[in-house]
């Protein structure tokens, strides 16, 4: 069996750091790896759509803005297949085949599903008489939708945070519903989640449990250098390490968190002038060295967060580097996302004929209405 990925993002706003180690960064060095025979990320603007129905213009406008995070983080067109998800047709109708191969109950116990209506603020409750306090239907069948866009492109791994993982489960009921009702024709998908367990969901700046742009607590990879120290300044860490002097715990500590998920050895050497002070100078080899100082007491917030500037602004020049040429050359991201969809449109029409075929709805297929007039001409004779 070939080896494919599908994964995406929906177009609300400019990817973040949280977005670049729980899936983007994995999915460039899966894509450089030369494992995989296939690999599709999407963009997935009809998604958004569900909670942002109102305002179809943000959706447009972002479109362009994960495109560009994508190319300059290093999605390579040559080796990727990058595609907007509302350009392929084939996905709407195989959401709405398997739409009755799950319950409404069964969406409600979704974790994920519940857990992003309450962060948007839909109220369960409503008696649909107000739209906007209510949760859209299309929002609410997202798991649903998904599962479309994984087993369109038959793939076999999906590289997500753990936060999806409840989604992928629900994608492999459905394969499995769907195969054993009608006979086999989908491919159940595998979750790939970060190995780093500081990725699997990098929390906001602020300290709370998920970095999202609604919340406003990003580093996005766009950010200027000064925009990163600002917000790196301002970052959460041990309330309770008031003096220097002071223990302080790395536990829950954003700034360890973040150093967790972007430190690499070769830093000490190239930024360890952050830890030289006026009044205290460390010499430190590892992570674990500046995480048993801190425990200890003697190193200050400050340093920690200077060394964390540096690290960061070491991952993210490149992307912003790369970012300015492209956004001086929008004609080639465009025509990217064009080939990238009408690549993966013809991928998602072969699954769809397959679908068809397996529930015997694929009528005027070649062979398959001759077979249908005689079968039911047979009957009618019957019937005399």
């Amino acid at each position: 069996m070939a080896k494919i990925i599908l994964t995406g993002d929906r177009p609300t706003g400019r990817l973040h750091i949280g977005h670049y180690v729980g899936s983007l960064r994995r999915r460039v060095e899966l894509q450089n790896s030369g494992e995989f025979d296939k690999i599709f990320v999407m963009i997935a603007d009809a998604q958004a759509l569900t909670d942002n129905a109102d305002n179809p213009e943000k959706v447009r406008q972002n479109i362009i803005e994960v495109a560009l995070d994508y190319l300059s983080a290093g999605l390579d067109p040559e080796k990727t297949n990058i595609f907007i998800q509302s350009q392929v047709s084939e996905l709407t109708e195989l959401c709405f085949f398997y739409m009755n191969l799950v319950t409404v109950q069964r969406l409600q116990r979704n974790p994920t599903v519940k857990a992003e209506i309450q962060m948007r603020g839909f109220s369960e409750s409503n008696d649909g008489s107000d739209n906007k306090a209510g949760t859209p239907v299309g929002f609410f069948c997202y798991p649903i939708s998904q599962a479309a866009d994984i087993t369109a492109f038959k793939a076999t791994c999906v590289p997500v945070g753990e936060d999806q993982e409840p989604m992928i489960e629900q994608t492999r009921e459905i394969v499995r519903k769907f195969n054993s009702t009608y006979g086999p024709a989908l491919v159940e998908p595998q979750i790939l989640l970060p190995e780093n367990a500081a990725c699997l969901r990098l929390p906001g700046t602020d300290g709370k449990a998920k970095m999202s742009k609604s919340l406003g607590n990003c580093i996005y990879l766009s950010d200027s250098a000064e925009e990163v120290w600002a917000k790196v300044k301002s970052m959460y860490t041990d309330p309770g390490h008031l003096q220097v002097s002071d223990p302080g715990k790395v536990e829950g500590n954003t700034v360890f968190t973040y150093l967790d998920a972007f430190c690499r050895p070769e830093h000490f050497e190239m930024f360890g002038d952050c830890f030289h002070g006026k009044k205290v100078s460390f010499d430190f080899k590892s992570l674990d060295e500046v995480k048993a100082q801190y425990r200890a007491g003697g190193l200050g917030d400050m340093m920690i967060k200077n060394f964390l500037n540096a690290v960061l602004n070491d991952t993210l020049e490149p992307i912003r580097k790369r970012r300015a040429e492209l956004e001086q050359n929008l004609p080639y991201v465009y025509e990217v996302l064009r080939k990238g969809s009408e690549v993966a449109r013809a991928e998602a029409a072969d699954t769809l004929a397959a679908v068809k075929r397996q529930m015997r709805i694929n009528y005027f297929d070649e062979g398959v209405l001759d077979e249908l007039i005689k079968e039911q001409s047979e009957k009618y004779k019957k019937a005399e």
